[in-house]
């Protein structure tokens, strides 16, 4: 999800053309964390000859970053449910219309998060944010007694942002990640509602060890007012895409990275999918409801699908998936020159929600990309996303994920 490697994400315009676990990567990512910002508008001059840009393309800058072995991932309004708020209609979940029987199914679940008990299973990451963001992340009782997490009335697990109205350094916040892990599966996560607004980075992503080694697939991820998701993953070299065409790559959604998803070969920025659906992120997404995103890994390659509320398919509601079934994905990775289990080994899943950091605070001053008509820094009438940060912490009540479920199946055929 974020950004390690001294050259910086390009812009979200589509590529037109192929842009062709070391101690030296390992070392180099360190370093490029605190660097890369400053060299988006560099990069876009080098390669100008060879991309097609947009106006303000450097506010559609996709930032990914790992950690050490465990990364961190970069890749119209609505009414979105309270945190404390009971019986809300978004946390109603609701099947699309369907038939009154569904087929048995092969995939199987393995873990389940869901309920009293979701938060059973997830360890609490407590080390300085490698986005470098205005976030300290805190342990589950530090969590718990700041109001941080909770499970609502409606059974739902909350993870907030700290809205104390001032703070002198970084706001309190949650990332956690699975204790189990697996290799191949189908990832179902159903939520009504995710953080949103600016400063805002919230990911749901996956993510393998000694990083980009073991591979990393962000789900859910932009920053301040976007509504349309990006997905992304990020590899060693020798992972990518046979083509830029959405159609021949049977996916909605479009390619706005380079096809060449090495971490080391990109600066990072991997394979990223913006989706065409604006209610797939941010007020969108809360407007509605929320939806089900689900990650599908296997020997055919990694998709990434989206289902809106009210057009769930009535087997993933009835916990028997028939991924065989579904519609076409909002992204696609399919395993022609990509081997998705040499590439990909001993996944988590995770959740967090940062503050500004390097994607974020980047593009502070950006417009043109879906949902931020207007600059943070206009809205906001701060300069710097970090000012914004340390000063209104009434302005992050809508910063907080409210999850139904997540559930991880292994296909048993």
């Amino acid at each position: 999800m974020y950004t390690f490697l001294p050259l910086i994400a390009l812009a979200l315009a589509p590529v037109s053309l192929v842009q062709g676990k070391s101690l030296i990567l390992t070392h180099a990512h360190k370093v490029a964390v605190k660097h890369s910002a400053g060299l988006a508008r560099d990069l876009r001059m080098a390669f100008g000859s060879i991309l097609t840009t947009q106006p303000n393309s450097l506010n559609q800058n996709y930032y990914c970053v790992g950690s050490d072995g465990e990364g961190v991932s970069v890749p119209s309004s609505g009414n979105s449910s309270s945190p404390t708020t009971s019986g809300n209609a978004t946390s109603t979940r609701t099947a699309a219309p369907s038939s009154t029987s569904v087929a048995s199914s092969s995939w199987k679940v393995a873990d389940s998060y869901s309920g009293k008990t979701f938060f059973d299973g997830w360890s609490f990451f407590t080390a300085a944010d490698p986005t470098n963001g205005n976030v300290q992340y805190v342990d589950q009782t530090t969590a718990q007694s700041a109001g941080l997490i909770q499970i609502n009335s409606n059974g739902n697990a909350v993870m907030s942002v700290e809205t104390t109205p001032q703070v002198q350094t970084n706001r309190q916040s949650v990332r956690i990640t699975t204790e189990a892990t697996f290799n191949g599966g189908l990832v179902v996560m159903d939520a009504v509602h995710m953080p949103t607004g600016c400063a805002t980075w919230p990911a749901f992503w996956t993510n393998g060890p000694n990083w980009p080694a073991g591979g990393e697939i962000d789900i859910i991820e932009g920053v301040n007012n976007y509504t349309n998701n990006q997905a992304t993953i990020h590899t060693n070299p020798g992972c990518v895409l046979p083509t830029t065409s959405s159609a021949s790559l049977n996916m909605s959604g479009t390619l706005v990275a380079s096809t060449d998803c090495s971490a080391a070969q990109t600066g990072n920025q991997g394979c990223g999918i913006r989706s065409s659906s604006s209610n797939s992120f941010g007020t969108g997404f809360n407007g509605i409801g929320g939806g089900v995103y689900a990650m599908l890994w296997d020997n055919s390659g990694i998709k990434v699908y989206f289902f809106p509320r009210g057009s769930i398919p009535s087997d993933i509601s009835a916990g028997a998936p028939q991924p065989q079934s579904w519609p076409a994905p909002m992204a696609n990775w399919p395993s022609t020159d990509c081997n998705p289990y040499q590439y990909f080994n001993t996944h988590s899943a995770i959740f967090d929600t940062t503050l500004c950091g390097d994607w974020a605070s980047a593009v502070w001053n950006g417009t043109g990309v879906p949902g931020q008509e207007v600059s943070c820094a206009q809205e906001t009438g701060f300069s710097t996303c970090s000012a914004f940060v340390q000063a209104s912490g009434g302005s992050f009540s809508e910063a907080y994920w409210e999850v139904s479920s997540v559930k991880i199946y292994q296909n048993t055929s």
